[in-house]
């Protein structure tokens, strides 16, 4: 089941996180073409010139490969392609890229490397595995590959099921820098959240979410037994790529205390920690 938010929503309501408007977030149209490659078409532009002057420029950082959001990288190429199917269109591309970004890269938080390739596309899909923030750079990239645009999205949540060790580890029940994928499709920006794996949520006893293309896909705020899951703090607004300086810099001040951690040296089975009886 999506939840659905008003884009000008403020995050801090607890339940839905607000898209932060820039001067490169105004496009109106998602592309398709070549990796990195933007549309210039007459029907493109044709688009982009009744309300949006400018807006092909404005666009191409949500399109070409970044230092993490690595989509010219062969192994997001041959992911992404493989992952579309027999999809054409974009909305149909961004479900499919979804589900396979959700369900075939388990989430774990233990095992976080916060390296500068730790943090890519590429090292998320050979190590099939990923938090948030990797899983959401894995979906933004293998999107961009088949030329839809796509930016990262960052807020502060807290997760009231979070697993004993997690919460000892970080000192806290609040994930500083939590990411999702905002998509560019028909004229709109629609988050999609792909962190979570269907056999984690079934473990945990949570609603997996799920991803049509027109409305957000957000985190739950409660879970199937009607307990708290996840609150939005704080919106830390979209980047075309992972600023990943700020975050570990807001991540030393949070966590002083996980330099194991943060370094990729904990470990432990999330899915187990934080499965309920049946």
């Amino acid at each position: 089941m999506s939840s659905t938010s008003n884009p000008s929503s403020n995050v801090t309501s607890s339940t839905t996180p607000r898209a932060v408007s820039n001067a490169t977030s105004k496009p109106t149209v998602a592309v398709s073409g070549s990796p990195g490659a933007v549309d210039s078409s007459p029907s493109c532009s044709a688009s982009f010139a009744a309300n949006e002057p400018g807006s092909a420029a404005a666009l191409r950082p949500y399109l070409e490969p970044g230092a993490a959001v690595d989509s010219g990288h062969p192994a997001v190429i041959e992911f992404a392609r493989r992952a579309a199917g027999e999809a054409t269109e974009p909305r149909a591309i961004a479900i499919a890229l979804y589900y396979a970004v959700r369900d075939e890269i388990r989430y774990d938080p233990y095992r976080i490397d916060l390296a500068p390739a730790g943090l890519t596309a590429s090292r998320c899909l050979e190590n099939g595995y990923g938090f948030c923030v990797t899983k959401a750079v894995l979906l933004a990239a293998a999107l961009r590959v088949h030329g839809i645009a796509a930016r990262l999205g960052f807020a502060d949540v807290r997760n009231h099921m979070t697993s004993a060790r997690l919460r000892a580890t970080m000192g806290t029940d609040v994930f500083a820098y939590h990411g999702y994928t905002d998509i560019l499709l028909d004229r709109r920006w629609v988050k999609a959240t792909p962190a979570f794996n269907l056999s984690l949520c079934r473990k945990a006893g949570t609603q997996p979410l799920e991803f049509d293309g027109v409305t957000d896909s957000i985190l739950h705020p409660f879970d199937l037994a009607g307990r708290r899951h996840m609150e939005y703090v704080r919106d830390r607004g979209t980047s075309a790529d992972l600023p990943r300086d700020d975050m570990v810099r807001v991540w030393d001040e949070l966590y002083p205390a996980t330099v194991e951690w943060k370094r990729g040296g904990a470990h432990g089975d999330f899915e187990h920690d934080v499965e309920r009886p049946a």
